[in-house]
């Protein structure tokens, strides 16, 4: 009797565990080499990410100079949006993906009606 009281207080504070060990936070701040996959070609640019909990800001590298925007980060679901000013006027980009260890993956609006494949890698 004493070992089945031992069992089962063990699988009870496992199966308190787990739900704590799943919830464990995904770490995406660094910086990131993001490829997407535009009609005209593979493009390449830079990401520095800032993490603080589920709140991440994201500085994207690009010819035309720096861009930043905001999003979160909800377990192994990401999504950030970048708002950019063009002379055909102002237009906001949406990426949305999933990370795993150090690959993320997923889509952009365009803001155009257009979406567009993307992945990043983390650096170093």
């Amino acid at each position: 009797m004493r070992k089945l009281m031992t069992v089962a207080m063990a699988l009870a504070l496992i199966s308190l565990t787990i739900p704590f060990l799943s919830a464990a936070a995904t770490d995406v701040s660094g910086q990131w080499e993001l490829t997407i996959n535009t009609p005209r070609g593979e493009r390449t640019y830079d990401l520095q990410i800032e993490q603080d909990g589920e709140k991440i800001i994201v500085t994207m590298v690009t010819p035309r100079g720096e861009t930043q925007g905001e999003g979160t980060l909800k377990g192994d679901k990401i999504e950030w949006t970048i708002t950019r000013s063009t002379p055909r006027g102002e237009f906001t980009l949406t990426y949305r993906g999933t990370v795993e260890g150090d690959i993320m993956q997923g889509t952009l609006e365009t803001g155009r009606g257009g979406t567009i494949e993307w992945t990043a890698k983390r650096k170093g």
